[in-house]
């Protein structure tokens, strides 16, 4: 198990009240003159801190994890003056044997890379914006926190992310410690105008509940993928089955004419003017030369835009634990 000690976090400095930049904190096996232990950037004591750690210019000794038990701490300037050495520092935390101290319950605090979202805008102590910045040491130039607070965080995104989701500047080298102490940056989480989801498998077998949506980077089982698409435009595959019906139906018609034969004798003159009404002329009846049909052609209209696929929406800040 592991724990950590009071000097973790604190700033260093001089008998003038200057900051302790440059100045270096050697962790040491309890009592011993200098027969080094290592410190972690994780509680999981998996990735060490160099040892000697060279202070940055705030003069702020990293957050460190160390093993159960005791310690020995010396702090020295830059200029290689001891100014604080101290053995047999009790390391306090959760433990699973003696010596180790009592602690604080990890089920009831946050831990370095917890999530939280909440309906605001701007910075939170203690945690930097999953906005898709950087974070990194004091020196790196990291665009959301470039502090040695960001030493734990910048190790979790190392080992729990791909470079393809948090990339690291100039590329990955062998360990997170050693890219963070290289002054290097690591992109954070980029969570902007996206919604949590489920992993497919998230320890399970794969449910299959993410076919046929579009991945935009990862995959449906890898952490921090991307999946879907805030606007659609349908397919011809993707339409409603429809049966046009038509609205007119002509099996066929006749047309009726009317017509006459009209008598003129030999004195008889058709003037302008001159009209003939049903007693000068002989009704020749209906004619049908042809049969005549209709036919109704039916035009589809659409607009062919992509509709919104987004649900009515809170809008805030996801939020990640240095």
């Amino acid at each position: 198990m592991a724990g950590s000690i009071s000097l973790a976090g604190a700033q260093q400095f001089d008998v003038l009240g200057n900051l302790l930049g440059g100045g270096k904190i050697y962790w040491i096996q309890a009592g011993t003159t200098s027969t080094p232990q290592d410190a972690f950037y994780d509680s999981g004591l998996a990735s060490p801190l160099p040892n000697p750690y060279t202070l940055e210019a705030d003069g702020r000794i990293p957050f460190h994890y160390l093993a159960d038990g005791q310690i020995k701490v010396r702090i020295d300037d830059s200029n290689g003056v001891t100014r604080f050495v101290q053995d047999n520092i009790l390391v306090v935390g959760p433990s699973s044997g003696e010596g180790g101290g009592g602690g604080v319950d990890p089920t009831v605090v946050f831990q370095t890379g917890d999530c939280l979202w909440l309906p605001m805008q701007g910075t939170r102590t203690g945690w930097t914006r999953a906005n898709g910045r950087t974070i990194g040491s004091a020196s790196s130039g990291a665009t959301e926190r470039a502090n040695a607070d960001t030493s734990a965080q910048f190790v979790y995104l190392w080992t729990n992310f791909d470079n393809t989701i948090c990339p690291v500047s100039t590329g990955r080298g062998a360990n997170a410690a050693a890219d963070f102490a290289a002054n290097k940056t690591i992109q954070l989480l980029d969570m902007r105008g996206y919604v949590p989801g489920g992993l497919d498998d998230m320890g399970n077998s794969a449910a299959g509940r993410y076919a046929n949506v579009p991945v935009v980077s990862g995959s449906v089982t890898a952490a921090g993928s991307v999946l879907g698409e805030a606007t659609h435009t349908i397919t011809k595959a993707e339409s409603a089955v429809l049966t046009y019906a038509a609205a007119v139906t002509d099996p066929g018609h006749s047309h009726d004419l009317k017509g006459f034969a009209v008598n003129i004798g030999a004195s008889t003159v058709i003037g302008a003017g001159s009209s003939f009404g049903p007693a000068q002329g002989t009704d020749l009846g209906d004619t049908n030369p042809a049969t005549t049909g209709i036919t109704v052609g039916v035009t589809a209209d659409a607009g062919g835009g992509a509709h919104n696929n987004v649900q009515k929406t809170i809008l805030g800040s996801f939020y990640l634990k240095l």
